[in-house]
């Protein structure tokens, strides 16, 4: 196997930025970075993981779908309002995560920078036009980059502190179900590129790593404006493997070599496997709402085993990388 890249795509990238990226590399098909994606102030699967493995997580995801500056509260229903309500406040729990040096991604359900109802980051609830935001002068394009801005806004302070963030915008953007998706390949590049120009550029956001997530090669946006791929994956419940033959389906969609990573899971992967099969995912996140709360999904015993093997890097021996 080639070594991977840990050369970021931004030159300006910050240290941590470059750390966390050499340490990735390094233990690609040996071991993996257990993580846990959080979206509410309460955080009940950290607490639950802790009070069944005695660890905890080494990554920590945070939803900012209530950041969103276009949220229609006038036209909404109760299970929009309940999960933007879950949602409220929760960056301060992502600083203080970065205060015990934690790996950090976020991931955004963007509401439709322009019209929609309810959950307005779902097609269904949106005409908003991805092909359209791309194109300067329209309104969709100066919607599209105020929501940008705004977004900005709340990443500045992290950079600032020179906390690097795993950064995995538009996520699943193989799919029609996201507005992001919902107009094909072209536009979904076109979208990446233009964040990543204006983040990088004008926002000088160097503490991001650009973190692509999606498993087909015409979606994918281009070597030189991506430092990790991605795959989400929702496996057989209780089956926990190294999802080998997703892994090398995803590192079809580019030549180079690139850091590969689970973005989003239901079902715990098995470091065993992944170390024994030198599968090279450097990390997962077991996504919320129960998968890890219940024994529908991954059952208690195998959550103990997961945080204590010996090719599982959870928080207490996640070395400092910034």
């Amino acid at each position: 196997m080639k070594p991977l890249i840990t050369t970021p795509v931004n030159p300006n990238a910050q240290q941590g930025v470059k750390n966390v990226m050499a340490y990735l590399a390094e233990i690609s098909g040996d071991k993996i970075i257990t993580g846990q994606h959080t979206q509410s102030m309460a955080q009940e699967e950290l607490h639950h993981i802790k009070a069944i493995t005695g660890k905890l997580p080494a990554l920590l995801g945070f939803e900012l779908l209530s950041y969103s500056p276009n949220i229609n509260y006038l036209d909404t229903d109760e299970d929009c309002m309940k999960e933007v309500e879950d949602n409220f406040g929760t960056l301060k729990r992502a600083w203080e995560w970065a205060g015990q040096k934690g790996l950090i991604t976020f991931t955004w359900h963007w509401f439709s920078p322009l019209g929609g109802h309810s959950k307005a980051f779902y097609t269904r609830n949106t005409d908003f036009d991805a092909s359209l935001a791309v194109q300067e002068g329209t309104p969709e394009y100066d919607a599209l980059l105020s929501d940008m801005d705004v977004m900005a806004g709340y990443l500045k302070p992290f950079c600032r502190a020179g906390i690097p963030i795993l950064w995995r915008p538009f996520h699943e953007g193989e799919g029609d179900w996201f507005w992001w998706g919902a107009k094909g390949a072209e536009p979904l590049k076109k979208l990446w590129r233009m964040m990543y120009n204006r983040y990088v550029n004008h926002h000088h956001l160097h503490n991001l790593i650009w973190v692509w997530n999606a498993p087909k090669r015409e979606c994918y946006p281009g070597d030189d404006v991506v430092d990790i791929i991605s795959r989400d994956m929702y496996p057989e419940k209780r089956r926990h493997t190294s999802q080998k033959e997703r892994y090398d389906d995803l590192m079809k969609i580019t030549d180079a070599p690139k850091i590969a990573l689970i973005g989003e899971t239901g079902v715990l992967p098995s470091p065993e496997a992944v170390h024994e099969e030198k599968v090279g995912w450097t990390s997962y996140m077991t996504w919320s709402h129960g998968f890890c709360l219940t024994e529908e999904f991954n059952t208690f015993d195998a959550l103990r085993q997961v945080y204590h093997s010996p090719y599982a890097i959870t928080k207490e021996s996640l070395p400092e990388l910034y």
